[in-house]
């Protein structure tokens, strides 16, 4: 399953995500890249408002079909954090994780990876640093 994960800490608004991506979906507000969350299908405002089906998830990404948009713009509308846009055409546009590509071009353009495509990494970070820290405080207790 592919995702696309932000570590706002690192990124140093280089904007170089926003350039390559081929969609145009990728916004760097603050130090902070906002892209879709490619929410799971039951709860994906976007693709559970579409009247015409015209959203669909595969392998984890929340994909438009351009062919069945109508530019209607409920999805747009109900997408809580504004990832999506109508594009020159009048047709939804937004993130679909480069699912033609093996690695997301925004990650690939990330120079201090800001963007990674593995939250496992992310979590494993984590629980090294949690470790880490009960280990500190194991050693401050016996004294």
């Amino acid at each position: 399953m592919k995702e696309l994960v932000s570590r706002p800490e690192l990124c140093n608004e280089c904007m170089k995500c926003e350039r390559n991506c081929p969609k145009n979906a990728i916004r760097v507000i603050s130090g902070v890249p906002v892209f879709c969350m490619h929410c799971t299908p039951e709860k994906a405002p976007c693709l559970n408002i579409c009247p015409e089906d015209a959203i669909y998830e595969i392998g984890g990404a929340i994909i438009i079909q351009e062919e069945k948009c109508i530019g209607c713009g409920l999805c747009r509308d109900a997408c809580p954090i504004g990832a999506i846009n109508l594009d020159e055409k009048g047709l939804a546009n937004k993130c679909n994780l480069c699912v033609d590509e093996e690695t997301p071009l925004c990650v690939l353009s990330c120079p201090t990876a800001a963007l990674i495509t593995d939250s496992e990494e992310l979590i494993y970070g984590k629980q090294e640093k949690i470790a880490k820290e009960l280990e500190r405080l194991k050693n401050i207790m016996k004294y």
